[in-house]
């Protein structure tokens, strides 16, 4: 009976540590819940975390557009700079057509036949014409067209009855366009009432 009273009691106090060792346990495991935040603190947390990449990704959106718009930006100005890379060579050589021009009508009148320094002068014209034409340089004439303030600049009015007020009489220099955009208007005299 000892034996059996040996075992009882062994088994009792090892149900004992068994309960006591579980208890420590419960108590460590409630201690941990407490440690961590509640429902309310880990849903302030979400929210903030939330919160924070949705900014984040409107910033990136943000970027991504203004770097369009930057590549866009550089495209255009690569482009504009091919189309009008020749403007300041145009805006020189403006000058020497424009004497020429004058060289041909101050001497349209003379007859010295062919062959002469005016058929030169004449060549010489047509030459610088195509070669304008071939990169897209035009000539603004506006001779008897209404004045358009946009490509004319009016050096002076004169009554005239014979034309409509706004009509241009004269072009005293003509403007050229380069790629449909204005280097230099064109200098003309306006009819007026």
């Amino acid at each position: 009976m000892s034996d059996k009273n040996a075992k009882a009691s062994s088994t009792a106090a090892l149900k004992q540590k068994l309960h006591e060792q579980s208890d420590d346990e419960t108590n460590e495991q409630d201690a941990g819940l407490l440690d961590h935040p509640s429902y309310e603190e880990l849903q302030q947390q979400l929210t903030a975390a939330e919160e924070k990449a949705s900014q984040s990704f409107e910033r990136m959106l943000r970027l991504q557009a203004e770097m369009e718009n930057m590549q866009r930006r550089v495209e255009r100005d690569i482009s504009n700079a091919h189309k009008y890379a020749l403007e300041k060579l145009v805006l020189e050589l403006l000058p020497i057509v424009d004497g020429l021009e004058r060289a041909v009508t101050a001497h349209v009148d003379d007859e010295s036949g062919s062959g002469t320094l005016l058929d030169g002068v004449n060549l010489t014209l047509k030459m610088l014409y195509a070669a304008f034409e071939k990169f897209g340089i035009q000539q603004v004439n506006p001779e008897a067209e209404a004045f358009n303030p946009e490509l004319h600049q009016a050096v002076s009015t004169q009554p005239d009855t014979t034309v409509a007020p706004g009509t241009v009489l004269s072009v005293l220099q003509k403007g050229y366009l380069l790629n449909n955009r204005l280097i230099r208007p064109a200098l003309v005299v306006v009819a007026k009432n």
